[in-house]
C-alpha cells in the first residue's frame, strides 16, 4: 500500500502565496506521474498541475504562470508552489500519485488540503 500525506494549505490573501507538499510512503517500488487535482464546493474536481518520472509538466490553463509543480524522487514527494493567488484557486487540493506497490500498479490520492483565498 501506498500513503501520501499533504501539508501546506491555509488561509491566505490574494496576491499572495502558499506551497504544498505531498510525501509518498509505504510499500513503493517506484512511482510514475504525481500531481494536484482541486475541488470547489459545487464544482468536479479539476486538474491543477502534474509532473512525469522524466520531469515533464502539465498545468491547466488557469494556473499557467502562477504555480509550479515539482517533484523530489529521493523524498517521493511533490510540491506545488502557488503565487499570485486568487479568490477563485479557493478549493480542496488534492494530491494525486500513480505507483507500484508491490506487483500492483495503482493510483492513489491524498487527503485533501484546504486553501482559502481572501478578496
Amino acid at each position: 500500500q501506498v500513503q501520501l500525506v499533504e501539508s501546506g494549505g491555509g488561509l491566505v490573501q490574494a496576491g499572495g502565496s502558499l506551497r504544498l507538499s505531498c510525501a509518498a510512503s509505504g510499500s513503493i517500488v517506484s512511482i510514475g506521474a504525481m500531481g494536484w487535482y482541486r475541488q470547489a464546493p459545487g464544482r468536479q474536481r479539476e486538474l491543477v498541475a502534474t509532473i512525469r518520472s522524466g520531469g515533464n509538466t502539465r498545468y491547466a490553463d488557469s494556473v499557467k504562470g502562477r504555480f509550479t509543480v515539482s517533484r523530489d524522487n529521493a523524498k517521493n514527494t511533490v510540491y506545488l508552489q502557488m503565487n499570485s493567488l486568487k479568490p477563485e484557486d479557493t478549493a480542496v487540493y488534492y494530491c494525486n500519485v500513480g505507483a507500484m506497490s508491490g506487483i500492483i500498479n495503482g493510483d492513489y490520492w491524498g487527503q485533501g488540503t484546504q486553501v482559502t483565498v481572501s478578496s
